[in-house]
């Protein structure tokens, strides 16, 4: 029998992306499948009812969540929500284990298998269904633009009768997914870029985006792709040679994060007041704790005429896209789970394997078991 793949209005506050895209609700029906969305499900991110072809519709989030054999969120379900849902069902979305006991606790409970987008392994085979870094994309290319609206000057250089206005200079912290489409934006945009990762193998990368590529001589190489924390006298060392580069530049973008933790704080208080009156720092970071000590999540703050902006959910800015990136990555997540429309996880595929969080009333990601306690 053809699974019911469903997906919902998301209810987050300032949540404007949606699951299932027109574009990826056609290709689950010619696999087989049977949609079923809620009404205005597509609308905050401006795909409207119209442009869903061959779909059945639901004038409710809990009828959705009655009939779905596969749910497709952007948001972690609310444990109410969860509970509305039928005993077999799938759930697959961002899951934030790392924050969300509850909702954890409340679908091992209910006995659910669901999948959670940030343990998608980092290998080859799942590049295409890397929802993490589809989205840090977004978030890097807004950050630069956020930075220059907040300054007071030119990001390019300008030729005028009035004579010649220098270039902007930009600082990127982080020369992970979110940090290359920084520095890619602000070096089309015409500013002079700057990056640092403790990464060294970003080196390179960095370079061949037309950055210079700062050296601090401490380098964090991680398992998975990630960056490990760093110890206390390699973040003294870091931040000794970060200081002098963040008190000449005009923007200053974050983006560096450890997974499961609070964000590394790179940005001194002490750092921010060596920076000169006008100038920006923009912390990708700001949901996780911040890289830069003055941060609040929210909100734009400022410091002795330094601008500390810490944006949440970045992605949800750019809705249309985002949306359109994240529906894909669902569908390649999914595609091969699908026989004529019929639901067949292979849990000996080392994508399912290792995304799954929870299943038959056990949290099957370690990090997060250990974390709840089992």
């Amino acid at each position: 029998m053809p699974a019911t793949i469903g997906a919902l209005r998301e209810s987050a506050h300032g949540e404007t992306r949606v699951s299932l895209t027109p574009e990826i609700a056609d290709k689950f029906g010619k696999e087989g499948a049977r949609i079923l969305l809620e009404r205005g499900a597509g609308e905050r991110a401006r795909f409207p009812d119209s442009a869903y072809k061959n779909v059945a519709w639901a004038d409710s989030s809990a009828a959705v969540l009655a009939a779905a054999d596969v749910l497709l969120t952007v948001q972690p379900l609310t444990v109410a929500q969860i509970g509305q849902l039928k005993a077999s069902a799938v759930v697959i979305g961002f899951m934030q284990p790392y924050a969300r006991a509850a909702e954890v606790r409340a679908l091992r409970e209910r006995r659910l298998t669901s999948f959670s987008m940030e343990l998608v392994p980092r290998i080859s085979r799942a590049q295409s269904m890397d929802a993490l870094s589809s989205q840090a994309a977004i978030a890097g290319y807004k950050a630069v633009l956020i930075a220059a609206s907040h300054l007071q000057k030119f990001l390019p250089m300008l030729t005028t009768a009035a004579g010649t206005i220098r270039p902007s200079q930009v600082l990127v912290i982080g020369a992970g997914v979110a940090g290359l489409q920084a520095i890619a934006t602000a070096k089309r945009l015409g500013a002079v870029v700057e990056a640092y990762d403790v990464r060294s193998a970003t080196r390179e990368q960095v370079k061949s985006l037309g950055a210079k590529f700062v050296e601090t001589g401490v380098s964090a190489e991680g398992a998975g792709g990630y960056a490990r924390e760093l110890t206390a006298e390699e973040k003294a060392k870091q931040q000794e040679a970060l200081d002098a580069r963040i008190a000449v530049a005009d923007a200053v973008v974050t983006t560096a994060a450890v997974p499961g933790r609070p964000a590394p704080k790179i940005i001194s208080r002490a750092a921010v007041e060596r920076m000169r009156a006008g100038s920006v720092v923009v912390d990708i970071a700001a949901e996780q704790g911040g890289n830069c000590e003055l941060t609040r999540a929210g909100e734009v703050l400022e410091h002795q005429g330094v601008k500390i902006v810490g944006p949440v959910n970045l992605a949800a800015e750019l809705a249309y896209n985002a949306s359109e990136m994240y529906a894909r990555n669902l569908f390649n997540f999914l595609k091969p789970a699908l026989s004529k429309g019929e639901l067949a996880i292979d849990w000996n595929d080392e994508v399912f394997a290792q995304s799954c969080l929870t299943r038959d009333g056990a949290i099957k990601h370690e990090p997060t078991a250990k974390a709840l306690g089992g």
